[in-house]
């Protein structure tokens, strides 16, 4: 069965409309409804009800859709591995912010020395959304925050990081928790915490950037939760109070990539210190 046919299928499913799915492939509406009849009669099943407004899949369209998105994910995937499998010109990096911030610029420096044929992409966000990136091939590697504990996912190298809960060294201040997004991991634990102390009535502020944080922390606005790489390289680490919190998830970075989507470079990944 040409993989292309479910790949026509596939688009036209999630768009519910012959017409969406052309304008997303770039083919014809023509030729988008002749794959579809090419491949209803190679399985000798109609998959899609025609309605006034689109298409909606039969029940045979229902049993073929996850099994043809497994299929054409993997043809590009394989597509990609086979680009990448001697000489990866693309490799794209994942970071959550944090990361971002102490580590990510002395990794791609040390990476365009070593390979100075490799280019690449870069996307930042929260590590949940990384993750999700990654899960879609959508990214080679990622610096997350934590061990992501998942069955598809290989760990190619872990880093330490130091953590503390940061104070106004010397004046009172309110009862707010200060962090750089509001779903963050960093963040989620600095809220746990608090309301294992008994602390459940804090208010949150969001500032997404790591210098006005230290700088709103000093001022005497709140307490926040930071790696000390990033407490160091604001130049804060003498005017703020600095306290060390139990050992959780947040105290260690990992690199990964998916099992299934390893990059030719691996065993430099690993050996990474």
């Amino acid at each position: 069965m040409d993989s292309n046919l479910l790949k026509v299928f596939v688009a036209v499913a999630k768009q519910k409309s012959i017409s969406l799915a052309a304008q997303t492939l770039g083919f014809t509406q023509s030729n988008v409804t002749l794959r579809i009849k090419q491949l209803e009669k190679t399985l000798g099943y109609d998959l899609f009800h025609r309605v006034p407004k689109g298409v909606i899949l039969t029940e045979a369209g229902v049993t073929l859709l996850p099994m043809a998105e497994e299929i054409v994910q993997k043809v590009e995937n394989a597509i990609i591995q086979m680009k990448n499998s001697t000489h990866q010109r693309l490799l794209r990096i994942g970071t959550s912010q944090a990361n971002a911030t102490i580590r990510l610029l002395p990794f791609i420096e040390k990476l365009q020395q070593d390979f100075p044929d490799i280019h690449f992409e870069l996307y930042a966000n929260g590590t949940s959304l990384v993750l999700e990136q990654l899960l879609n091939y959508k990214l080679d590697i990622a610096f997350i925050t934590g061990d992501p504990a998942h069955k598809d996912i290989m760990v190619l190298n872990q880093f330490d990081d130091d953590l503390y809960m940061i104070e106004p060294k010397s004046r009172a201040y309110p009862n707010t928790l200060i962090g750089y997004r509001e779903k963050s991991t960093h963040f989620d634990f600095l809220k746990t915490y608090e309301e294992a102390q008994g602390n459940t009535h804090y208010k949150t502020m969001i500032l997404e950037n790591y210098e006005v944080m230290l700088g709103c922390v000093k001022a005497g606005m709140g307490k926040a939760y930071l790696s000390k790489k990033i407490i160091d390289k604001f130049g804060y680490e003498k005017s703020l109070k600095l306290t060390k919190l139990p050992q959780n998830a947040c105290d260690v970075t990992c690199l990964v990539c998916r099992k299934d989507n390893v990059p030719f470079i691996v065993e430099y990944l690993k050996a990474l210190s």
